[in-house]
């Protein structure tokens, strides 16, 4: 991965070394490219994802586009486009010439402009477009939005006093200290400058009525065309004695991280109250610090409802190896100062808390203007909800998924931003289903999970390979049919399991 010793593909390469479906990391100058076969067409791209710098060679060609192998990022083969989420930029590409048995890489390509087809004043566009909420979903939906053209005034008002961040980094790399923080805004302010996005910081809409007006927290009202509610989820307060100390923190935004992370300075020992994916990662950000770490938490085995008890022991094993202690069966009862009481009498020291026992989804504003709502916003299979014009996604949105024949609500980062991609074409007029198989990745010390699908039950789970080998793909099952599949060190098979359940009828 990342080899700058590969062929000079300006040499040329001879095809029949090239399979259907195949790719060769190569160079072209001082530039790592990949040549991609799909049928009888050669591409030439850039060798890494635009997202975390995965290596796509190590991807999977479907049709004519390419996946990256990490984090499941799509990229169009025939211009770079980003054609899905995580990744928001386009890969460079290189003309190929084909000369008999060889062919060979010639000079890159301009990058795609955006069609001009969606300007503002197309009989497809609306006057406006204002998107409230200003997390993944979000900025994926106003950054689509540019990149199909649409010209017309677009505003994101968010409740948040950051710009848009990379939401999963704050309990990964960033909280952890590998992470700088200019790396943590998924873009930089010139982006909001340059391509004509009003970003307000700050700011709470209220109101929301079928004049197509919103109210803003300061008594202002805007007027939309259209409208997309990305407004998130927000951490569950437990109803317990000092859960107001600032002793007591939560990880939601860019600033809760930050104020962790002042806090680790003089920190030694830390209580996380929950054994979720977010107080897992916590923890062994933490314990990367140095910080020492009890996790207390009501379910027998972390992750069990998740991911099974197997993963789920296998994961505790991996922090208690770090030398996380864990306190479960039990929940937190009082918070004093440094003392955290437990629901068996007992108490631990803490220099701090974090909570982390769950969010819920920030509907308030779909409540005051009436729309469906059941235990998230009710969308469509275009995400737009009972209000026409009006459109939900993300963690607040809930819609029909076909694999299942049921509704659901889905708190993952990757599925927030393709919403957002897919309701900016449907707020364009494109018609576009939302069919995207859920996809997320949890990262403990040197251990990365990757989970495609979506498995609220199951009935039985298969184990090819071996969790204590950290190299296993874990399906879920329900009367025979595969539900999800988690992998550990097989980022080929979590990609090929994405590709089935696209292909479910």
């Amino acid at each position: 991965m990342g080899d700058t010793s590969g062929p000079d593909l300006t040499k040329g390469v001879d095809v029949t070394a090239l399979g259907d479906g195949a790719m060769l990391a190569g160079r072209v100058g001082d530039d790592e490219v990949v040549l991609a076969r799909s049928g009888d067409e050669i591409f030439a791209i850039g060798a890494h994802c635009t997202h975390y710098h995965g290596p796509l060679a190590d991807g999977v060609i479907v049709g004519d586009t390419v996946r990256c192998p990490w984090h499941h990022a799509c990229f169009s083969l025939r211009d770079g486009d980003a054609v899905r989420a995580p990744a928001l930029d386009p890969i460079a590409c290189w003309r190929v010439e084909r000369q008999g048995q060889k062919v060979f890489v010639r000079e890159k390509l301009p990058e795609r402009q955006p069609p001009s087809s969606a300007a503002a004043g197309s009989k497809a566009s609306p006057e406006s477009v204002v998107i409230v909420g200003g997390g993944g979903a979000g900025l994926a939906a106003a950054d689509m939005l540019r990149r199909e053209g649409y010209r017309g005034p677009l505003t994101i008002f968010s409740a948040d006093d950051a710009p848009p961040c990379d939401r999963p980094n704050l309990s990964k790399d960033y909280l952890a200290g590998n992470a700088q923080e200019d790396w943590i805004p998924l873009r930089p302010p010139e982006f909001y400058k340059d391509r004509d996005i009003e970003l307000v910081l700050g700011s709470r809409v209220t109101h929301l009525d079928a004049t197509r007006h919103i109210r803003l927290v300061d008594g202002s009202r805007r007027t939309f065309g259209a409208l997309l509610i990305a407004t998130g989820a927000t951490p569950v307060r437990l109803p317990i004695a000092g859960a107001n100390s600032p002793n007591v923190m939560y990880l939601r935004s860019f600033a809760d991280s930050k104020a962790i992370v002042d806090r680790t300075s003089s920190a030694k020992r830390v209580v996380v109250v929950g054994a979720s994916f977010i107080g897992l990662e916590v923890s062994a950000s933490l314990r990367n610090r140095g910080i020492g770490v009890d996790v207390v938490a009501p379910e027998r085995v972390p992750l069990e409802r998740v991911m099974g008890a197997e993963v789920g022991a296998f994961v505790q094993s991996l922090h208690e190896a770090q030398g996380v202690r864990f306190h479960l069966g039990q929940t937190v009862t009082k918070v004093d100062g440094r003392a955290v009481s437990l629901s068996d009498g007992s108490a631990l020291d803490a220099d701090f808390v974090v909570m982390g026992v769950g969010v819920k989804p920030v509907i308030a504003l779909a409540e005051d203007a009436q729309l469906t709502v059941d235990r998230g916003i009710v969308v469509d299979e275009f995400l737009e909800t009972s209000m026409k014009g009006v459109f939900a996604a993300g963690d607040v949105a809930r819609w029909p998924d076909r694999r299942s024949g049921e509704r659901i609500r889905v708190e993952h980062w990757v599925v927030a931003e393709r919403m957002g991609q897919v309701a900016a074409r449907n707020i364009l007029g494109r018609h576009e289903r939302f069919d995207a198989v859920p996809f997320f990745w949890s990262q403990h010390y040197d251990v990365t999970i990757n989970y495609v699908g979506h498995a609220e039950k199951w009935d039985a789970v298969r184990i090819d390979g071996s969790l204590e080998s950290r190299d296993c793909a874990v399906t879920y099952m329900r009367g025979g049919r595969p539900l999800a599949v988690a992998t550990i060190a097989r980022d080929r098979a979590s990609l090929q399991a994405e590709i089935a359940f696209e292909r479910q009828p």
